[in-house]
């Protein structure tokens, strides 16, 4: 087969947005991705989502044991399918702060403040833009999320229409990625109606073991097939979208990374990298869960079970919110030890500003292992803190306005036992922190020795290696990762299309 103009490697969010990208500028694709079609009737259903995990489209990642959490290993859900982690999430479409952006390009980052990315945003949705092809809708309220939403005003917090304007603090509705009621991932808006396209090659089923490097320049990927076949496939540009998880891990067995690290496994040292799998940043929720004397009805099909969330700064010095409690019409059990009513719902606490850093390391070199994946959750006390008051908040909304007047809302976990004092509410938070699947930063972006990639997405230590996901963002985002995700990819495919079309190699239709 010809040789493509670029090789995707990831059909995930920012995979799936660069290919459509590319293939409407004239270029040629192929596209690999480990998991499968999305064949799975839960995936469309926002009502079915906690169906996905553990099951087949989730590689079903634990981390390394939490020492600051009892030594408790926590579910990673990452998508193996087309469209990735985009087809287990709760479709959350946050922007993030416009602070965050101007933190990335103070830090060396330029073009990457808010002023020069947030047109990117718009250029992603519908409701904006011609070229937009992401939906975003607010859902309908069930009357259980109508109760959490009046609940929280009557606590104090502010009604915020619009969290995306700007100004995140406040209760808000959803913004969810909802087309005819069903998940709309980009590989549903941006990839679905290209799939026959003539200049796509898209390889399903196929892990990628490692990048082909010669002479410093990446010129293509090894990869396992369906059928186990070891093949190569080359291109003129390789762009690496496998996530926080996969895009460090390929780099790694690619012996790109810390050379002390590689020579433990036995991999050839291409290129020493310190900043591989280093600096991964996630947010955090713990649940607080609630019964109710008046039965909630379950969800109906696809009727999303999260449909509200509000921002708030645990110390009202801060620059930005550093929660973002997330609320379900269900009550949302984590493991067998957690025991409650079968009717009631969740008010998640919500830790998005994290100080604890942490990081992604080989097990072996198999491309089917399970990554060492390691949060040093808790290692900066702030974080801990932060937690706790988003925690004694939840219980407090819980307890107040229609939540308790009309629907006799009582405390189930941590429960009536547990007194409000920090010390027994940081035990709560121990016990049952779980992540909130926002991985980020492992492949970061900057200027510094320990960066990844420049500014411009271009790997620092090879040529011909261009790098577009979660894991190139120097610090996580305020709010789900999403959408930033998306942002940074449509920032890929226009860097490489200027760069490409400029100089064409293959013919254009």
């Amino acid at each position: 087969m010809p040789t493509p103009d670029v090789l995707v490697l990831g059909a995930g969010t920012a995979g799936s947005i660069i290919t459509r990208r590319l293939l409407d500028a004239g270029l040629t694709v192929t596209l690999v991705e480990a998991g499968g079609a999305d064949t799975n009737p839960a995936i469309h259903d926002m009502s079915r989502v906690g169906e996905l995990w553990l099951g087949p489209e989730d590689w079903g990642y634990f981390s390394a044991p939490q020492r600051n959490a009892m030594d408790r290993r926590l579910h990673i859900p990452r998508g193996k399918v087309v469209g990735g982690s985009n087809q287990l999430n709760g479709t959350i479409w946050v922007h993030g702060s416009p602070w965050d952006y101007d933190q990335w390009a103070a830090a060396g980052n330029t073009g990457w403040d808010w002023e020069s990315v947030s047109p990117l945003f718009k250029r992603i949705e519908s409701a904006q833009s011609p070229e937009g092809l992401i939906d975003t809708v607010e859902p309908d309220l069930s009357p259980i999320q109508q109760a959490i939403l009046d609940s929280a005003v009557a606590h104090g917090l502010p009604l915020n229409s619009d969290y995306n304007s700007g100004d995140q603090e406040g209760v808000s509705r959803m913004k969810l990625n909802l087309r005819d009621g069903q998940r709309l991932s980009t590989w549903a808006a941006y990839m679905r109606p290209v799939i026959d396209h003539a200049r796509l090659t898209l390889e399903t089923d196929a892990l990628v073991h490692s990048l082909i490097v010669s002479d410093g320049t990446v010129r293509g990927v090894r990869i396992i097939d369906a059928d186990g076949r070891r093949r190569e496939l080359h291109a003129g540009l390789v762009v690496l979208s496998g996530g926080a998880i996969g895009s460090p891990t390929i780099l790694l067995r690619s012996g790109i990374g810390p050379a002390d690290e590689l020579r433990q496994h036995g991999i050839d040292v291409v290129a020493d990298v310190p900043g591989v799998g280093k600096n991964l940043q996630d947010h955090f929720l713990v649940p607080v869960i609630f019964g109710t004397d008046r039965p909630i009805d379950p969800p109906l099909p696809f009727q999303p079970v999260t449909q509200t969330q509000w921002f708030w700064k645990s110390d009202p010095t801060l620059p930005v919110p550093d929660t973002q409690p997330i609320n379900f019409s269900v009550p949302f059990y984590y493991d067998d030890g957690m025991t409650g009513p079968a009717s009631g719902f969740t008010l998640h606490a919500g830790l998005i500003r994290p100080h604890s850093i942490g990081s992604v390391t080989l097990r072996d070199t198999d491309p089917a292992s399970e990554p060492i994946i390691d949060f040093n959750l808790f290692d900066d006390e702030r974080d801990l803190r932060a937690l706790v008051r988003s925690v004694r908040q939840c219980r407090e909304v819980g307890r107040q306005g229609p939540l308790a007047d009309e629907w006799g809302a009582y405390e189930a976990l941590p429960g009536p036992d547990a007194d409000d004092s920090d010390e027994a509410l940081a035990a709560w938070v121990r016990r049952a922190v779980n992540t909130y699947h926002h991985q980020a930063g492992t492949c970061r972006m900057g200027t510094d020795a320990e960066a990844v990639v420049s500014p411009g997405l271009r790997a620092i230590a090879v040529e011909n290696l261009m790098i577009a996901d979660a894991s190139v963002m120097p610090s996580v985002t305020t709010g789900n990762t999403n959408a930033p995700t998306a942002m940074i990819a449509e920032r890929a495919a226009e860097l490489i299309t200027a760069g490409l079309t400029s100089n064409p190699r293959s013919t254009k239709e």
